[in-house]
């Protein structure tokens, strides 16, 4: 095709999502966690969580806007802090670690913490469901153990260990993949 003058201009529309931002970013950091997960762990919450969940215990990491940037230092922050023999495993929860926005950076996460210390264990907490969301998404091969199910809080219970309400699941992810069928810890 030739054209003579000027070269046509093409306009791309790209979607702007109300509070959503194309670069990850976390609310904090837990060195020496002992309530998410077995044993002494470092905890990382993800920042941005669309299922703002009532009453859920971490209403502050709702907003994507919130928190800090996720960037490759920070990657190395949670690394090192791990790199010690009292810390058993390492703990990614929220917001939602698995929304669009933060499931890139939480398998990279999780991919490194593997290879760096592939004798501890992974936890993940995500309202999204293991078999319908996330069973085939790359960073399960990463999980030991996954918390599925949005909180309701129609059915807390103080006293169910590793999970908020009765209708989330504690799954053991890599027996789940092997097996193709859903695996329970309880």
């Amino acid at each position: 095709m030739i054209f003579v003058g000027t070269v046509p201009r093409i306009t791309i529309q790209i979607p702007i999502y109300k509070g959503e931002f194309k670069r990850m970013r976390y609310n904090k950091i837990r060195k020496m966690d002992i309530s998410n997960g077995p044993g002494v762990r470092v905890s990382v919450f993800m920042q941005g969580c669309s299922f703002n969940c009532k009453n859920c215990f971490n209403q502050e990491t709702h907003d994507f806007a919130g928190g800090q940037e996720f960037t490759d230092d920070t990657i190395n922050t949670i690394l090192d802090l791990c790199n010690n023999d009292n810390v058993e495993g390492l703990s990614i929860l929220g917001g939602e670690p698995m929304h669009p926005n933060n499931i890139d950076g939480t398998t990279k996460l999780a991919k490194a913490f593997k290879e760096k210390f592939p004798n501890k264990n992974v936890w993940a907490w995500s309202g999204f469901s293991f078999d319908k969301d996330l069973k085939e998404k790359e960073v399960v091969k990463y999980l030991d153990v996954l918390v599925d199910g949005q909180y309701n809080d129609a059915l807390h219970n103080p006293k169910l260990k590793w999970k908020g309400s009765s209708n989330q699941r504690v799954i053991d992810v890599q027996n789940s993949l092997k097996n193709s069928n859903i695996t329970i810890l309880e």
